[in-house]
C-alpha cells in the first residue's frame, strides 16, 4: 500500500516549479545577456565606411584610413591602353562612346 502512494509523494518533494513571475525574469536575462553579446560583437568588429557602425568624429585625426574613390570608366579604359590591353583604335572607339554617353564633353 505504501508503495502504491511512493510515485506521487515523490513528485510532491520537488515543489510547484518555478512560478510564471521566475519564467518572465528568465526570458528578460536570457534576451538582455543575446543582446548585449550581439552589441559587443557588432561593436569590436571593424566597420566598411557605407555598411554600418559609428562614423568617425571629425577631429582632424582618421580613425580609419581613407578607401580610394572609385576609378571612372574613362581611367580604367586608360589604364588598360596604357599597359597594352587594348590598342589604339579601341581605345579611341570606347572612349568616344564613354565620352557621349556622359553627356559630350
Amino acid at each position: 500500500m505504501v508503495l502504491d502512494r511512493m510515485p506521487l509523494d515523490m513528485m510532491r518533494l520537488y515543489g510547484g516549479g518555478m512560478g510564471g513571475g521566475l519564467w518572465i525574469l528568465m526570458g528578460l536575462f536570457w534576451i538582455g545577456l543575446i543582446a548585449a553579446i550581439i552589441w559587443l560583437v557588432i561593436r569590436l568588429l571593424p566597420s566598411s565606411g557605407a555598411a554600418g557602425g559609428a562614423a568617425p568624429a571629425a577631429t582632424g585625426s582618421p580613425a580609419t584610413p581613407r578607401q580610394p574613390a572609385p576609378e571612372s570608366a574613362v581611367d580604367i579604359l586608360d589604364r588598360r591602353f596604357a599597359r597594352g590591353e587594348i590598342d589604339l583604335e579601341t581605345y579611341q572607339a570606347h572612349r568616344a562612346a564613354l565620352i557621349t554617353a556622359r553627356g559630350g564633353a
